[in-house]
């Protein structure tokens, strides 16, 4: 069972410490956004939530809902999937596929994900769906389960159409969801070339050549919508994530994306605030079986900082109260509200480490009356 995408965090980015940040570069795009891996946050935005064209950054989700079908056994790798003559004559990029010849589940998840063939989107979506129509509204609930508001899909391929839309922040978003969710399959979109019916392409994301740490993920590129790219790079433990939309040229997208990575890398430094499963605080519980729970984080929470404001940071812990029985491990039961240079930096759940059940009948009346004057 895939869990939903929790988005809180990265949504954090709201919140108004622009005057904490390092002064980010100028990029010469029509929206873009730096967006920390592990943290969630976004580092540094220009027009993050203004609607644009994905374009082939589409392919994204494309992937995400057929890998999703591989996990669930709806598909095989090795399968051959019959190519229609709708997915033989898909407009723009291909990896060109045949409906004559034989093509596997494989085959065309390289040709889409390495030489982004608009023919094998739809051969795959077809294999999913059944039709790339049925196809797009699959594409449409996994972007309603991730969180991803602002974005819908028309079709598999990122051909212009105006109910086809998203968001540099949305898009962000989706590509840390596929790293994340299928990390099995994520070296595809560090792979430089596919050769597909004696054809060799080369991966659009010139970055896979340019810089070693990058290792994905994708470009995308219609007349109206520019030159876009979503790139990942991995430096020691941290990874970073460019989204550059709307740039007047591959070269330019390129340069911009390298750009963002660099001030991201050189500019912050991820720090440990709390270990996993250690405790922030401890907080008083009502009609429970014991009166004290254990509140803290479920994973190590780590943010990144602009380096050497680590110890500037403070915290507060604004808990919910009374808080009664019972209490579920990983309950949200606070909130810990952190200031930079007292200005604030964000807001982020406290769950609670253990789980309290309810008490008899006789501590649940004690603890009645003990609220009455409370």
């Amino acid at each position: 069972m895939r869990l939903p995408v929790f988005l809180l965090v990265f949504f954090c980015a709201a919140l108004s410490h622009a005057q904490i940040l390092p002064q980010a570069p100028t990029v010469a795009a029509k929206s873009w956004l730096l967006l920390d891996y592990s943290t969630g946050q976004a580092l540094a935005s220009y027009n993050p939530d203004e609607r644009v064209e994905p374009a082939s950054l589409t392919k994204l989700m494309t992937a995400y809902v057929v890998l999703a079908a591989l996990k669930e056994g709806k598909l095989k790798p090795d399968q051959q999937v019959p190519v229609s003559e709708r997915a033989w004559k898909t407009q723009g990029s291909r990896m060109f596929i045949e409906p004559n010849r034989p093509v596997t589940v494989d085959e065309l998840l390289r040709g889409m994900i390495v030489q982004s063939g608009n023919d094998a989107c739809v051969a795959l979506a077809e294999a999913v769906a059944g039709s790339e129509e049925a196809f797009a509204q699959l594409m449409n609930r996994e972007a309603q389960r991730l969180g991803l508001k602002a974005t819908r899909f028309a079709n598999a391929t990122g051909l212009s159409d105006p109910q086809h839309y998203s968001t540099a922040r949305e898009l962000g978003a989706l590509a840390a969801a596929l790293i994340r969710d299928y990390p099995e399959h994520y070296p595809l979109y560090a792979q430089r070339e596919y050769t597909y019916n004696r054809i060799t392409q080369a991966n659009r994301n010139r970055l896979l050549w340019l810089d070693p740490t990058v290792d994905g993920i994708k470009t995308g590129h219609t007349e109206s919508a520019g030159y876009c790219l979503i790139a990942s790079a991995k430096r020691g433990p941290r990874r970073l994530l460019s989204v550059v939309m709307g740039t007047a040229s591959d070269g330019m997208r390129t340069q911009e994306s390298q750009k963002l990575l660099n001030f991201g890398f050189q500019f912050f430094d991820a720090v440990t605030l709390y270990a996993k499963e250690q405790a922030v605080s401890q907080l008083r519980v009502w009609k429970g079986a014991q009166n004290i729970v254990k509140a803290g984080f479920l994973d190590d929470f780590t943010l990144s900082l602009p380096k050497g404001t680590a110890e500037k940071l403070k915290a507060n812990l604004v808990s919910q109260q009374p808080l009664m029985a019972p209490v579920h491990k990983g309950q949200r039961i606070a909130t810990l509200k952190l200031t930079l240079d007292d200005k604030p930096y964000g807001e982020y759940p406290v769950v609670a480490l253990e789980t309290v059940p309810v008490a008899g009948m006789i501590g649940r009346a004690w603890d009645t009356i003990r609220l009455w004057f409370e």
